[in-house]
């Protein structure tokens, strides 16, 4: 039966989750398994449930509980279901509720990154990248463009920050990704050579002068690639391109050196998929 708790005070301890609680806190590094994330929307929440994920508790406008809420509320058992008014909702978390429900998730036992390449042949390796938007965006592309599994450098932001999740609208549930487990310091020199002992060839996508066009043949036709983005600005480091088999770059007009790492992402994703 659920388990309605209509929200009378909002400085109630068990709102701290929703709304007082860093994205650092939630993540809970000290005790990973008492990390917590936050979705947004019945679709991206209901991506996360059938992914098997554990619902800890929702937030949610009175008149969900009878309308788009109610089939959550049915999926999360006896997870507790905080509600209150739209006014009082916003006031608590200082922003309109998107689509009027939150849900706290227990945050999932972290994979390994053998175990999503395994069988992988277009994986796509994030290093530094630090905005939430651009990480969800990049997931929603992958998940679209034929990518099999997503790593992540140790400077990486969290895609399971609330911006990045609702960004990717639930891909990031549905995506295999795991954080490479390297120490930041030697991620530019090991990384690609971490890559390639999971049998990837690897492809640094940068401006350089020496880099090859996007749609290389050679690039194209190769069975397990590994595709390279680097951080909003910089780019990839100097060090990680060098240990790279390939730099390739997008050819652009009008005198525009560059993409947004979110928007060069999906070109690359498209472009250099596996064929058969």
């Amino acid at each position: 039966m659920a388990n309605i708790i209509p929200i009378t005070a909002l400085t109630a301890p068990q709102l701290d989750l929703f709304a007082r609680l860093t994205e650092a806190q939630l993540r809970n590094r000290r005790e990973p398994e008492k990390g917590i994330f936050i979705a947004e929307s019945p679709k991206v929440i209901s991506l996360a449930l059938d992914a098997g994920l554990i619902p800890k508790a929702l937030l949610m406008e009175q008149r969900h509980l009878t309308g788009q809420g109610a089939p959550l509320i049915a999926r999360c058992g006896e997870a507790p279901v905080y509600t209150a008014p739209q006014e009082v909702l916003t006031a608590l978390t200082g922003y309109p509720l998107t689509r009027g429900i939150l849900c706290a998730f227990a945050r999932p036992r972290p994979a390994a990154a053998e175990a999503v390449c395994a069988g992988a042949r277009r994986v796509a390796v994030l290093e530094g990248i630090v905005d939430t938007t651009n990480v969800g965006a990049i997931f929603r592309s992958a998940a679209g463009l034929h990518i099999d599994a997503l790593l992540l450098s140790p400077t990486c932001c969290d895609p399971l920050n609330r911006r990045a999740v609702r960004v990717s609208m639930g891909t990031v549930f549905q995506l295999p990704w795991a954080w490479i487990d390297l120490p930041p310091a030697q991620w530019p020199t090991q990384g690609p050579a971490f890559l390639r002992r999971l049998g990837f060839v690897t492809a640094a996508m940068a401006l350089s002068d020496s880099a090859r066009p996007i749609d290389d043949p050679q690039v194209m036709a190769e069975d397990r690639l590994a595709i390279l983005l680097g951080t909003e600005g910089d780019g990839l480091a100097t060090e990680t391109i060098a240990h790279c088999d390939y730099t390739l770059c997008i050819p652009m007009s009008h005198g525009v050196d560059s993409l947004n790492v979110a928007a060069a992402s999906a070109v690359a994703f498209w472009q250099l998929r596996a064929r058969d």
